[in-house]
């Protein structure tokens, strides 16, 4: 399994709590409410319908408990395991209503982080036996970024940088508007503490000379050809971190990383990937409804 930290508590709850509010609005769960009777309970069973890797339950967890404490959460397949389809990650039992309330906001991390996860995993593996390590980029669901840059880190990817306040990235939008990349780069140089990284966006070769003669931490080589990114790897010579971006495919992957570059970066992972289908079902010979003693 790979190795990756959690996401802390004082991330995650208000997160979950607010998707429960919106869910839950200003009445509560009108139909299970109305439909379970407040004494029955339940066991439910979390499981993967198509193959992919866990990611989010302790966002499943928050969601449940919030509800509903009294609730049991008992993980079988914790993050960053392979399932199959079919395979069980997770066992819930307790308050019926409680249950079928979260079951959607649950269901909602799950499967999208899960997703991301999964889609991750493919690229590391489609690189496999390069050097070249997947990354995310700042193109995410706005107020998730931090959950889905950790799914990426499930599945065997590393993060860009989380927001405009932790790198310097001079694209090319920047560069016109500054006249040129040499006033550019040495603005952000002036500009940015001893700390902060400065990478530029370069999409030709003659500009990657001019970024190198100056001198930056990372060059982005956007939208090269595989050939014009070989070259770029050639000249750059180990003297900075090369990222390959744009057009990224799990079929193209593996070209770009035989290039040499050191990282392969892709919006796609947090802002396009599909989700891992995944229920929220009962578990075969099970009584449907046991009443509180």
């Amino acid at each position: 399994m790979i190795s990756f930290s959690p996401l802390p508590a004082t991330l995650i709850e208000p997160i979950v709590r607010g998707a429960l509010l919106e869910d839950l609005g200003r009445c509560g769960d009108l139909t299970s409410d109305a439909v379970i009777p407040h004494d029955c309970t339940a066991t439910l069973v979390l499981k993967s319908r198509q193959a992919g890797v866990v990611a989010g339950l302790d966002l499943v967890s928050y969601a449940f408990l919030l509800v509903e404490p009294a609730i049991n959460v008992q993980i079988w397949r914790p993050d960053g395991s392979d399932v199959g389809a079919g395979e069980t990650i997770a066992r819930l039992s307790g308050p019926a209503r409680g249950l079928l309330t979260a079951e959607r906001t649950a269901l909602n991390f799950l499967c999208r982080l899960s997703g991301i996860a999964t889609a991750t995993a493919a690229m590391v593996e489609a690189v496999r036996g390069h050097k070249a390590r997947i990354v995310s980029t700042r193109k995410t669901t706005p107020g998730l970024r931090a959950l889905e840059k950790y799914a990426v880190r499930v599945g065997g990817g590393a993060n860009h940088r989380f927001g405009l306040d932790d790198g310097v990235l001079i694209k090319d939008n920047h560069i016109a508007i500054a006249g040129d990349i040499r006033t550019a780069i040495e603005r952000a140089r002036a500009a940015a503490g001893h700390m902060v990284k400065v990478e530029v966006e370069v999409d030709t070769l003659k500009q990657l000379d001019a970024a190198l003669a100056i001198g930056v931490d990372a060059v982005l080589l956007d939208n090269m050809s595989v050939e014009d990114l070989a070259r770029a790897v050639s000249i750059v010579g180990g003297r900075t971190i090369t990222e390959a971006s744009g057009r990224v495919t799990p079929k193209t992957a593996a070209a770009i990383a035989a290039t040499g570059v050191d990282l392969i970066s892709m919006g796609w992972l947090t802002h396009s990937a599909p989700i891992l289908d995944i229920g929220l079902d009962m578990p075969d010979h099970q009584n449907i409804c046991k009443h509180l003693n």
